[in-house]
């Protein structure tokens, strides 16, 4: 399954449109949903509505340093081969950040015959819809971000720490949730990015600020195209970085960048409707919850919860992910799932029958939101063919109550990973191996660096 070809009508009418502008950026979201590509002259920008724009194929399968990684073999074994990059329909949009005018443009790799590359993380959403589609059920998704942002002169000098209000100089210290003080602080670059948002069409509805200083949640409105919604999320994503550097501040998704604050969530709201639109996950009230669920919901759920060891290793892509990962901080440490209660990783918020849904709270702002939303759809699917029930819900703090833990350390979520026999059913062996490769690689690179505070601990006394 791939994207319908970008018509050649869409480029022209936007350059005719836009004759002031000078180039267009070709985005390509790799596999750790770093933004990469080229930046093209306008005169190229029709290349990418035809025979389309040549780049290393490779790209997808970078480090999160963006480097190759030989033990995978592609980008060294295999010579490093060029794909063709041609344009996502709907996407050519102007990037109202740039000093000269400069459009963007989301891009997929395809193949002489026009295939998608396998290791296309837009690829594998479709893949998911399909299969989906297959029983006749149709995902609607929302996508939530938490993010900081960081005072970028102190991080240029190695200290981080929240940023300054460009506008009142005042740095926020406590933990002010909900407070309209602090989004007034940044009013002027939160102003910028709905501005931006619009222009690019990308439906941000809300910003608040949340549990920890300089800490903030933006939510996008739900789509019934899951692979709309997750280029909605990279796109915004991308967006807030932009501004924010116009503005002197860096907005960083790090998971975890103050061990001693909340890290930051990037949660996936998902509903399942049939062929006329109702939503399979409507059923009678259970008591415990106080939710109207029905059966199919609960085998979702139930899917979800039994590939949620395996897939976390998506949810938690780095070695910085897994510091989020702790009782008390409003991350999930375990499968527990139930009503409103945010210490669940799986959360059934306040809702009609038309709107209940799923809130899947267990990956970071870190993590690839095309990666996240394959995998959950691939719990869901899995749950719901094989009619998994799950455990019984819970009430009150969840990381105190005995269940199943979900891996809270970076190498032993990688050996679920590649121990897995789910995800690979759905994302495709060779995917796995090379997602597993990749992050083994980089999880070595990274445990082979000597910390600071192994000096400290270890120098004079070992």
């Amino acid at each position: 399954m791939q994207d319908r070809p970008a018509s050649t009508a869409e480029a022209d009418a936007f350059l005719a449109a836009h004759p002031d502008l000078v180039s267009v950026d070709m985005l390509i979201p790799d596999m750790s949903g770093i933004l990469r590509g080229k930046q093209l002259v306008r005169d190229a920008i029709g290349k990418l509505y035809t025979e389309g724009v040549r780049l290393p194929a490779s790209n997808y399968l970078l480090d999160w340093t963006g480097q190759s990684v030989p033990p995978i073999g592609y980008g060294t074994d295999d010579g490093d081969p060029d794909w063709y990059c041609m344009a996502v329909p709907g996407t050519l949009k102007l990037a109202p950040w740039a000093k000269r005018k400069t459009a963007q443009v989301l891009t997929s790799m395809v193949d002489d015959g026009g295939e998608p590359h396998f290791a296309d993380p837009r690829h594998l959403v479709r893949k998911m819809m399909a299969a989906l589609a297959d029983m006749g059920l149709r995902a609607v998704v929302a996508i939530e971000y938490e993010f900081y942002l960081i005072d970028q002169q102190a991080a240029a000098e190695g200290t981080i720490r929240p940023a300054r209000s460009p506008q009142s100089g005042w740095r926020s210290t406590t933990t002010n949730v909900y407070s309209h003080d602090d989004l007034a602080d940044f009013s002027d670059m939160f102003a910028e990015i709905h501005e931006a948002c619009a222009l690019q069409g990308i439906p941000a509805e809300t910003f608040v600020a949340e549990y920890a200083p300089g800490q903030f949640e933006v939510n996008i409105i739900h789509s019934d195209d899951a692979l709309e919604a997750c280029d909605n999320a990279i796109l915004l994503e991308r967006c807030i970085k932009e501004v924010a550097r116009r503005h002197g501040v860096i907005a960083t998704f790090m998971a975890k960048p103050f061990i001693e604050q909340t890290g930051c969530g990037l949660h996936v709201h998902v509903s399942l409707l049939d062929e006329a639109g109702n939503n399979v996950f409507a059923g009678p009230l259970d008591e415990t919850i106080g939710r109207p669920i029905s059966d199919t919901m609960r085998h979702a759920i139930g899917g979800i919860v039994q590939t949620l060891p395996e897939a976390m290793a998506i949810f938690a892509p780095n070695a910085n992910s897994y510091r989020r990962l702790m009782a008390g901080a409003y991350a999930p440490v375990n499968t527990h799932w139930g009503g409103d209660n945010r210490t669940l990783c799986i959360r059934i918020p306040p809702s009609n029958e038309k709107a209940i849904r799923i809130e899947h709270r267990a990956s970071g702002a870190d993590a690839n939101p095309y990666l996240v939303t394959a995998a959950v759809l691939a719990g869901i699917h899995h749950g719901i063919s094989g009619k998994i029930d799950p455990p019984p819900p819970v009430i009150g703090d969840a990381s105190e109550l005995a269940g199943a833990e979900l891996p809270t350390r970076w190498d032993a979520a990688l050996e679920l990973f590649r121990q897995s026999d789910v995800l690979p059913r759905y994302l495709g062996e060779e995917y796995c191996k090379c997602y597993y490769g990749c992050r083994k690689y980089e999880a070595d690179k990274f445990h082979a660096h000597i910390d600071p505070l192994e000096y400290e601990w270890y120098l004079r006394t070992a």
